[in-house]
């Protein structure tokens, strides 16, 4: 019996990443040009627009992001003043970050283009294509999770 062989180009974690890092490139590019951010960085902007105000260890929940990661990111945004810090009074031990007039002033310029952008990669999907992507994503990741717990 001949096993099973593992073909990179056919194995899921390769396919998911070089997807992730091909649309991340595209958009970031954008992004890095006109406004002078990284990826990371986009991220938390976007995370900070949707959830108001959130320690950085929730930032790392939600973006899947490392402790180093979110905390480079939020302190490149904290200099240039897109991002500031409070106490957090649920816990005295760690502080919730939240964007400045200018970090959502940069957020409105930039959820248009990253819309406008989704809006290309998806321009061969039909309605229901994208419909069936986004679940089987979140199937994946759902599986991945619950996996990692075990």
């Amino acid at each position: 019996m001949n096993p099973r062989r593992l073909t990179l180009d056919r194995f899921l974690p390769y396919r998911l990443s070089v997807a992730s890092n091909a649309v991340s490139t595209r958009i970031s590019n954008a992004y890095r040009k006109r406004f002078g951010l990284r990826i990371s960085e986009w991220r938390l902007i976007t995370i900070l627009a949707e959830s108001d105000r959130i320690t950085p260890a929730n930032l790392g929940e939600k973006t899947r992001m490392d402790k180093i990661a979110v905390s480079r990111a939020a302190s490149a945004l904290i200099e240039r003043g897109l991002v500031s810090t409070d106490d957090n009074p649920a816990d005295g031990r760690s502080h919730l970050l939240f964007l400045t007039p200018e970090g959502r002033a940069l957020y409105g310029e930039i959820a248009p283009i990253a819309l406008a952008t989704e809006g290309e990669l998806f321009a061969t999907f039909s309605a229901e294509e994208r419909v069936l992507l986004d679940m089987l994503l979140r199937r994946v990741e759902t599986s991945a999770l619950n996996g990692a717990k075990a």
